[in-house]
């Protein structure tokens, strides 16, 4: 496959550039649109990110295929510390066009999936490939939704007083009183 041509971000793709060839991104988005990602992500910040995302035919549609490399700052959920995290991971996507004969049935009622089956392809609003929305996509989903900072461990803290809906109303109660 050819290297990679640096894309601006946001990068969207005709798919009928990819049914000419294949197609060879390389995305960083700036300080600015990173700032605005983290914000997005409820990051403390993204102090880099790039992908190199690859696109062929696959059906009628394509395989749009990647690898996402980011450092990001998150909040510790134990200590509230802000840490620093390396992320780096690979994604595959097949996407369709909406008219496609093999855009996945709109079926009703129970939803009866394999979760060790292939995610069905995404099929397409118009005729455009949403290629850094992929990539954010797959940066989000490598994202711990309860970051812990290395080393950082909950500790439970003792209760004071019996906490109990009927604490208030013992309080109450004159001493002495015994029932």
């Amino acid at each position: 496959m050819a290297e990679p041509v640096n894309t601006p971000w946001p990068c969207e793709v005709p798919l009928a550039r990819v049914d000419r060839g294949d197609v060879s991104l390389k995305l960083e988005p700036d300080a600015d649109q990173r700032k605005a990602i983290a914000k997005q992500l409820g990051l403390v910040r993204l102090e880099e990110f790039s992908a190199e995302v690859y696109l062929s035919s696959w059906m009628d549609g394509a395989e749009v295929a990647g690898r996402l490399r980011a450092r990001v700052i998150q909040l510790c959920s134990v200590s509230a510390d802000d840490f620093e995290d390396s992320i780096e991971a690979r994604f595959t996507v097949h996407v369709i066009p909406a008219n496609s004969e093999h855009a996945p049935a709109e079926e009703g009622g129970e939803l009866g999936l394999d979760p060790e089956a292939d995610d069905p392809p995404d099929v397409l609003e118009g005729d455009v490939i949403d290629v850094s929305g992929y990539v954010l996509e797959h940066l989000a989903l490598e994202l711990d939704p309860f970051p812990r900072k290395p080393g950082a461990v909950f500790e439970n803290p003792l209760p004071t007083a019996e906490i109990s809906p009927f604490a208030a109303l013992k309080a109450l109660k004159p001493k002495g009183d015994s029932d």
